[in-house]
């Protein structure tokens, strides 16, 4: 056997039959009731054309569909790709063109989108709707979700699989339209799965993976916040079920942080992982409520992915459950999982640090490695199992997949530095670095400084174009009970925390900060309202 998520899947759904696998509303699967409807959709796809190295896309609010789908996919393998429910028919068109997408699994309501985005183009062979209460309907061939599953045969009768089979994730971003990161099975195995051992070291053969499975020890019970449209949940869906452990879906198109405490207690939740403090937040404003209280007792993990969680939140959250471990993970797409922040260990200036393994370096602008100690800033790296790079775009996979001295490495674009005993400390994302008068600001250091301040709920930073400085540092920010906090304020309390030309110089406060369903930064909207304040294009 080899390491092909179908396979690993399989053969724990043969070790563990009984041992719940998936928890979505009132749905509860077992491994081998996983399994089997897995079969049936996989036998469904395969009917209707769909096989080895084609795609599907996933056009779907999180529940037990988004894993079924996947699943089924894997097992003839063919290849699920996300759209992002919030896609209009212009991105949705992007997505089926250049994902050459040959079938859908969707909700009914977003059947016109559809429609709209595929006039003029050829129909598509498998367009699946997910019942969601509404009556939408479509001009192309439709089959309900189902109706599909019901059609397929329970066998397992498919033919062998690779650890080459693909797995492709596209990247939202923060600006343009999404790439399609390429991984082999067995590199993201290993690389964005943590080789079947979460916390620990990878396993060995695939024949251990079931075999760890069936001792319940190894067992996590995870509820990924994120929306599956997004690799962070997807990746942690996947380590979650690797172990043979239940994972905890809160289904629908949004968040919500009490049903999420609730689960907690209801699905046996051992490890909860959120996006910052976008989730962080509510979480908070619900333990805090004085008219309910939850039982957490089982939680014993909170893992923060895809954005910092900012020490102010993560104080606040470790008062109110000193019990749990609360952690900032870091990692992307295209690089997996790199580490996680040292435990009561911060850098100079209270930045996140992150323990490493030696595949994971900070490369200057030659790709040389940067000296620890040195002060120097340069791109965070990774080497070892990385993606093939990204689907029908050569010209950025040169740019962020290179080579040195016979060893390939990836640069998704994040600054950082090396301590000097060799802990990476993360600076921000070098496209939204801000250079006002020749100095460098990262937007996520005086984010960081901005909700410190104990009114503050949110803030983004960005660049506002200055004819004297270039750029100026802009601030959006919103507050508890939309507070009013003058720019005077503000500034004053930025300057206890960041050196001055770091200092917002353009303040505006909004009711709510935007942020995209993960809970990552809307920067375009941040910038759009930072510049209107001040008066320029």
């Amino acid at each position: 056997m080899q390491y092909n998520i179908a396979d690993l899947m399989e053969s724990i759904a043969d070790a563990c039959p009984d041992r719940p696998a998936l928890a979505s509303g009132d749905v509860h699967w077992t491994f081998k009731e996983l399994d089997t409807r897995a079969n049936r959709l996989a036998h469904f796809f395969a009917s209707r054309g769909i096989g080895a190295g084609d795609h599907v896309g996933l056009f779907l609010f999180n529940g037990h569909e988004y894993v079924e789908t996947l699943l089924a996919l894997m097992k003839i393998r063919a290849v699920g790709i996300n759209i992002n429910y919030r896609f209009v028919a212009p991105e949705v068109r992007y997505m089926i063109d250049n994902a050459d997408l040959k079938g859908i699994v969707a909700q009914r309501q977003f059947l016109p989108v559809i429609d709209q985005a595929n006039e003029g183009m050829p129909a598509i062979p498998a367009l699946i709707t997910v019942e969601d209460g509404t009556s939408c309907e479509s001009s192309q061939e439709t089959t309900d979700y189902e109706a599909a599953m019901a059609a397929g045969s329970p066998e397992r009768d498919f033919g062998e699989r690779s650890g080459d089979d693909l797995f492709i994730i596209y990247t939202g971003g923060t600006t343009g339209m999404p790439k399609g990161v390429m991984w082999r099975h067995e590199d993201m195995f290993f690389s964005a799965l943590q080789g079947g051992a979460p916390s620990g070291d990878p396993v060995e053969s695939p024949e251990e993976v079931a075999s760890n499975a069936k001792e319940e020890f190894y067992c996590v019970s995870m509820l990924p916040c994120a929306p599956f449209i997004h690799g962070a949940a997807q990746l942690t869906g996947f380590i979650c079920l690797l172990t043979g452990g239940k994972l905890i879906i809160q289904p629908g198109k949004s968040f919500d942080a009490e049903r999420v405490l609730d689960l907690i207690a209801e699905e046996e939740v051992s490890t909860l992982t959120i996006v910052g403090d976008a989730m962080a937040y509510p979480i908070l404003e619900q333990l805090q409520r004085t008219d309910k209280s939850f039982d957490v007792s089982n939680l014993t993990v909170i893992a923060s992915a895809g954005a910092i969680l900012s020490r102010t939140n993560k104080a606040k959250l470790q008062e109110l459950l000193p019990d749990v471990m609360i952690i900032n993970s870091f990692g992307s797409t295209e690089s997996g999982d790199l580490g996680r922040a040292a435990d009561d260990e911060e850098s100079v200036d209270g930045r996140p640090t992150f323990y490493m393994d030696d595949s994971v370096t900070v490369l200057d602008e030659d790709l040389n490695p940067i000296v620890p100690g040195s002060g120097k800033i340069g791109r965070l790296a990774r080497t070892g199992r990385l993606p093939l790079g990204y689907y029908k775009d050569e010209a950025q996979t040169a740019e962020r997949f290179v080579s040195k001295d016979g060893k390939r490495w990836v640069v998704p674009g994040d600054f950082a530095t090396v301590e000097e005993d060799g802990r990476i400390t993360f600076m921000g994302r070098g496209s939204k670095c801000i250079n006002t008068g020749g100095e460098k600001v990262f937007p996520e250091e005086v984010e960081e400084a901005i909700k410190a301040h104990p009114d503050v709920i949110d803030a983004l930073v960005v660049g506002v174009p200055d004819p004297k400085w270039g750029s100026t540092v802009g601030a959006v920010f919103s507050t508890k009970g939309n507070k009013p906090l003058s720019m005077e304020e503000l500034q004053t309390h930025c300057r206890a925390h960041v050196a001055g030309y770091k200092v917002p110089r353009v303040v505006v406060q909004r009711d709510t900060v935007e942020r995209f369903a993960s809970g990552k930064p809307d920067y375009a909207w941040a910038e759009a309202i930072a510049k209107e304040a001040a008066g320029v294009a």
